[in-house]
């Protein structure tokens, strides 16, 4: 079977089109291939499906065999991915995720994609959705006991479940060390995403991120958009906001209408054949 390795800011993927692939467990190929001593080395699987709902539907397996709802660097090597490979030939079309039906928008130089925009849809802000053990109507300010300590985070569902912590010096994160602890603490049901976040200004933040799933990555697009959604409802920020990652910088528009857009690169990286 033919895959593609490619990544968006670094969050890197093998995207493969399989037109039976709607029900296959994919769990043990994507602990398999997504190795990065004995496999290809990737944060998760892209899978590109047929739909009866959308253009086209995308499943994303992590690396460690779970299934996401949504990625959203995934999302835009999936959608370069469909132009570039004459899966779709729409610059503006619908994918079907599990978190609903997304819709992207390319920017095409020379016949490529160079950037893609996606309508993110809105982030749901009740504990309930996110879904996370506490009272009230929107998590902006919650004090969690980890590992001894009072961390104060702020949590959405945006896709996925994401939580933030806002730190004076993003170069501190206690990603790999910390972000576990939050990622599995009993109060969310269903894990959680874990972003820190430095304010530089009210249009720029920096983000570093522990994914559930796939742990500490270089870039998350759900979780930039989710940074920059709490950003502003903190008062930190405005509505248009530039998300500095490890290896370049997502644009996040958080609307009046409350609808997420991001903007931002993809790139293929290599073609190669594997026996299944």
């Amino acid at each position: 079977m033919k895959v593609t390795k490619m990544h968006g800011l670094g969050n890197d993927f093998i995207v493969f089109s399989d037109p039976e692939g709607a029900d296959k467990d994919y769990s043990q190929a994507a602990i398999k291939w997504c190795d990065r001593r004995t496999g290809i080395g990737a944060d998760g699987l892209v899978i590109i499906l047929p739909s009866d709902k959308a253009d086209i539907r995308m499943r994303i397996i992590n690396a460690d065999g779970s299934e996401a709802e949504m990625c959203g660097n995934g999302i835009r090597c999936f959608a370069k991915y469909a132009y570039d490979h004459k899966e779709i030939d729409k610059t503006a079309f619908t994918i079907e995720t599990l978190a609903g039906i997304m819709k992207p928008t390319l920017t095409i130089e020379g016949g490529q994609v160079k950037s893609v925009t996606v309508d993110m849809g809105k982030p749901f802000f009740s504990p309930q959705d996110i879904p996370m053990k506490v009272d009230g109507h929107k998590v902006l300010q919650q004090s969690l006991q980890i590992d001894g300590q009072n961390v104060e985070v702020a949590s959405v569902l945006l896709g996925v479940p994401h939580t933030e912590v806002f730190i004076d010096d993003i170069t501190t994160a206690p990603v790999s060390s910390q972000g576990p602890l939050i990622e599995t603490h009993p109060i969310f049901p269903r894990k959680t995403n874990v972003n820190y976040v430095e304010v530089v200004n009210d249009h720029h933040i920096k983000v570093r991120t522990w994914e559930r799933g796939a742990g500490a990555t270089l870039a998350c697009g759900t979780g930039s958009c989710a940074s920059a959604v709490m950003a502003c409802e903190r008062g930190y920020t405005g509505r248009e906001v530039d998300v500095e990652l490890y290896l370049g910088t997502l644009h996040i528009s958080y609307q009046e209408d409350g609808t997420v857009l991001m903007t931002g690169p993809a790139q293929e990286v290599f073609q190669t054949h594997i026996d299944i």
